[in-house]
């Protein structure tokens, strides 16, 4: 496959690892817009927007004043994900030029050091297309799309798991997006099934799954997402890396409820 301009030179810039799997399954697939700089004197820097997530960005480069050049003529965006390094002096710049507060969240970053740990319960199995009319039934923000655009094409070309109970999904894990070495993982659990489980069956199924298909699993998730971590640990995750969302004050409760593992990290990657 031919990519051609602003996503052929970002793709051709990033090396895959835990942080850059998401973005190279974007700009694979095509589903997402590049903002990249002009300005021969400013570094160069890359804005990555999704198009199923237009409000959270992902941004390269150091420089953050050409970071925000790039921001500032995008629409939709609620926060930045970048670098740690750069990210105290483009809040800076960001709090300045829209004068309102900005608060930093860090997203974590982890892949198993050997075998993901096995856990099994009798509800959870791997689903397939077959599937697809009992998974429709969840809240939208519970269905286990990732980054595939549609449920069909998660299924198809990605991985699901799922528990069912008394005839419906209550818990799901999935790949989210898929690189040439690194996959990165998401899990939902519907509220009133949390606790029993599910989550952590649900997750080393998919999780063991990759590594058996010769890959890595990513689990990624925000600092302030105890249960998730938790259920890192558990399975046998360790942290390897950290990014930085600056976020405008004024979302922060959307982007970090949002802000999970998986972007669907929209999903919530809940406690088991």
């Amino acid at each position: 496959m031919i990519f051609e301009g602003k996503q052929g030179l970002l793709l051709a810039t990033l090396v895959e690892d835990p942080e850059t799997v998401i973005s190279i399954h974007v700009l694979t697939r095509g589903d997402c817009n590049v903002y990249m700089s002009r300005d021969q004197r400013l570094r160069s820097v890359a804005i990555l927007q999704p198009k199923e997530l237009p409000s959270e960005p992902t941004g390269f480069g150091s420089d953050a004043n050409a970071l925000w050049q790039e921001l500032s003529r995008m629409k939709g965006w609620q926060c930045i994900l970048v670098d740690k390094e750069v990210a105290p002096t483009l809040g800076q710049i960001i709090s300045r030029q829209l004068k309102t507060p900005v608060v930093f969240l860090d997203d974590v970053y982890h892949i198993p050091r050997g075998q993901v740990f096995p856990f099994e319960n009798e509800s959870v199995r791997r689903l397939m297309l077959d599937d697809l009319a009992l998974l429709e039934t969840l809240p939208h923000e519970a269905q286990p799309i990732g980054f595939w655009r549609d449920l069909r094409t998660s299924l198809i070309e990605g991985l699901v798991a799922g528990a069912i109970v008394e005839g419906k999904v209550v818990a799901t894990s999935f790949v989210a997006a898929r690189g040439q070495r690194y996959v990165d993982i998401g899990v939902y659990v519907l509220e009133n099934y949390r606790q029993r489980g599910l989550a952590t069956a649900a997750a080393s199924l998919v999780a063991r799954s990759v590594q058996s298909d010769g890959l890595i699993p990513v689990w990624s998730c925000g600092s302030h997402n105890l249960p998730s971590l938790k259920l890192a640990r558990k399975l046998g995750f360790t942290e390897v890396s950290r990014r930085t969302y600056v976020i405008i004050d004024k979302y922060l409760a959307g982007v970090s409820s949002r802000t999970y593992p998986v972007h669907n990290e929209r999903e919530a990657k809940a406690a088991e």
